[in-house]
């Protein structure tokens, strides 16, 4: 029973820790549909770009995957500026016979990245093999009569404080301050934003900025712990469209608690049942949210709030 009772913990430890790096993933696709109103199926190439740019930063001169979080989200920032405003603006304001136009230029923004890496890089696997990847603390270096042994990976332990961390602060920025307020303005209300005089142009172009800085951060993140290949971005794009799902559009709590579950879930699925039915179990849990619960977590959050 012991034995029965570690195996759980420790898959629940494992499910928490990979929850909070995917609900910094899904934080930044909702951040852009609370704003824009469209699903950017390109998160997860800009996700690759990210690990990339972290990627040769530490081939070519040794800068750790984590220090990397001072330089590749900010130029993830510029990168998703440049996007929205040089592609995705202009497709916004042409009426098409094609219903989301815009999310259709987002796929395609998507397979050119990622052919360009192809190019660029080959579709070899790359990995940072850094000094801690095998490192962990364990349990009883802290509790000598502990009746089971836990232990927490070093990578996967940083990265989830680092996307904690991450987390807040966009927190603190989306709350207190008056760019943060603007773009919870400009999603609640994009008219009535304007009409109180936010420039709903220029937080559209800083919320794409800013989602792709946070799937930015989230490869940096990923990196020590990942294999990085050019097609990885599809995968993480997928995640993050279930996070966001699961979350409730454009809800930020909500894809915090939907990363956090997806999280679990997956690895409750990979323990129990089999490692080859992780992305099974993904799915069904997208289909049952769709199904069960069509607002996600966010809709639960809600009607608790209007029953106080």
């Amino acid at each position: 029973m012991w034995v029965q009772l570690e195996v759980f913990l420790q898959t629940l430890i494992s499910g928490v820790l990979l929850g909070g790096l995917y609900a910094l993933i899904g934080l930044g696709m909702t951040l852009i549909l609370g704003v824009m109103k469209i699903i950017n199926l390109t998160h997860g190439q800009l996700m690759m770009v990210a690990m990339y740019v972290a990627y040769w930063l530490f081939t070519l001169f040794h800068i750790d995957p984590y220090v990397s979080l001072l330089i590749a989200p900010p130029l993830l920032f510029l990168l998703g500026m440049f996007l929205q405003k040089t592609l995705i603006n202009p497709v916004l304001r042409v009426e098409s016979i094609l219903p989301h136009n815009q999310v259709i230029l987002t796929v395609g923004i998507g397979m050119v990245l990622q052919n360009l890496a192809t190019i660029f890089f080959t579709s070899d696997y790359k990995s940072t093999p850094v000094d801690y990847a095998t490192d962990a603390w364990y349990l009883s270096d802290y509790w000598k009569d502990a009746p089971f042994e836990l232990s927490l990976s070093y990578p996967w332990t940083v990265s989830f404080l680092l996307a904690v961390g991450i987390t807040t602060a966009l927190w603190f920025f989306l709350a207190k301050t008056d760019t943060g307020k603007s773009i919870r303005a400009t999603a609640q209300d994009r008219d009535a934003a304007a009409l109180m005089g936010v420039n709903v142009g220029l937080m559209r172009v800083i919320t794409f900025g800013l989602g792709s800085a946070l799937v930015g951060a989230a490869g940096c993140l990923f990196i020590p712990i990942y294999y990085l290949f050019p097609s990885l971005g599809s995968q993480f794009t997928l995640i993050a469209f279930v996070i966001t799902i699961l979350g409730g559009l454009g809800s930020t709590m909500g894809a915090i608690l939907g990363g956090l579950i997806l999280g679990i879930f997956e690895s409750m699925t990979a323990t129990y049942v089999g490692m080859g039915w992780a992305p099974v179990g993904r799915f069904a849990i997208f289909v049952a949210a769709l199904v069960f619960l069509p607002g996600g977590v966010a809709s639960l959050l809600k009607r608790k709030a209007v029953t106080k």
